[in-house]
């Protein structure tokens, strides 16, 4: 089954009001891939979602096809859990360049207003259900219905990094399992970084003591000197733990650098998988501090003896 297949055979049963799910995939991709088409009643919003297996509907953040019935609308969407708010959400680079389907459709919605839109789709039913571009009136073929769905899980992938966080994938053994490893790897990477053409690592009597730098409040991740100021930078990684937790420790290694070390200039930096809004609110009110976001990239290379 191919999607547009799949969008096909969802549409034409939501209009029937067919609540059953068994025949569907359970996975799509890669991913968990969940169908519904209402609880006992039909949806007004019926819905196909994709997600990671640490992410659920109720509990995360995800691509989902919303089919808003009553308005004859499909949207393909960057889709956000309106039962439970999870930890971390869609960048500030889909939250800032893509509008709320609320914007979009300019209704009183019955779910998922504040979704954002990636793609939207007017669906017409005369025997086969079909599709048009919501803003064009374009047919949709079903190669560029592939590749919208493909594009959406590509950036869910960048997002989630879920073989990368996941210690039993082939990915994270062949590369590094990245919370206990993310920190030596930008250690021993330090001059072909960004960071490093910015900044210089601390050593002391021949020792390097930036890493897990020692304080009487606890270790800072890294410590380093602003190569034309002078001044310290504090850079604490966001790993297992939550934006605040992250914003609240920094700012108090800041303070102690302003204090113990007679700095008033310090900075800091939070490296982070992802650039999330409770990041964007916090940092509107915490001076000083920047984000910088790493990206995976794996490759594969033919080896050739020579």
């Amino acid at each position: 089954m191919n999607t547009a297949e799949l969008v096909k055979r969802f549409l034409a049963q939501a209009l029937k009001g067919d609540l059953k799910t068994a025949e569907y995939p359970r996975e799509w991709n890669g991913y968990k891939m969940k169908v519904s088409f209402g609880m006992g009643a039909p949806a007004r919003v019926p819905w196909i979602a994709f997600t990671t297996p640490e992410i659920t509907v109720s509990n995360g953040y995800f691509p989902v096809f919303l089919y808003y019935k009553e308005l004859g609308v499909l949207v393909l969407s960057f889709g956000l859990s309106e039962t439970n708010e999870f930890e971390t959400a869609w960048p500030v680079d889909v939250t800032s360049n893509y509008e709320t389907i609320r914007s979009l459709l300019g209704k009183e919605l019955p779910r998922y207003g504040d979704s954002y839109v990636y793609k939207s789709y007017k669906v017409t039913n005369d025997t086969t259900p079909s599709l048009t571009d919501f803003a064009t009136g374009k047919v949709i073929n079903d190669p560029e219905l592939d590749s919208d769905l493909d594009t959406i899980l590509n950036k869910y992938q960048q997002v989630t990094s879920y073989e990368a966080y996941n210690p039993a994938s082939t990915v994270s053994q062949g590369v590094f399992y990245l919370e206990k490893q993310l920190e030596d790897f930008i250690i021993q990477n330090w001059q072909n970084t960004d960071l490093g053409r910015k900044y210089d690592l601390i050593v002391e009597e021949g020792v390097l003591v930036s890493q897990q730098y020692r304080t009487d409040i606890g270790p800072m991740d890294i410590l380093v000197k602003d190569k034309e100021t002078g001044s310290y930078v504090v850079i604490e990684l966001k790993k297992n733990q939550t934006s605040d937790d992250t914003i609240g420790q920094i700012a108090r290694y800041m303070g102690w650098v302003e204090k113990e070390l007679k700095d008033p200039g310090v900075k800091g930096i939070i490296i982070a998988q992802g650039y999330d809004k409770k990041l964007e609110y916090a940092l509107k009110r915490v001076n000083g501090v920047e984000v910088y976001v790493y990206e995976i990239d794996f490759r594969l290379k033919e080896w050739k003896s020579e």
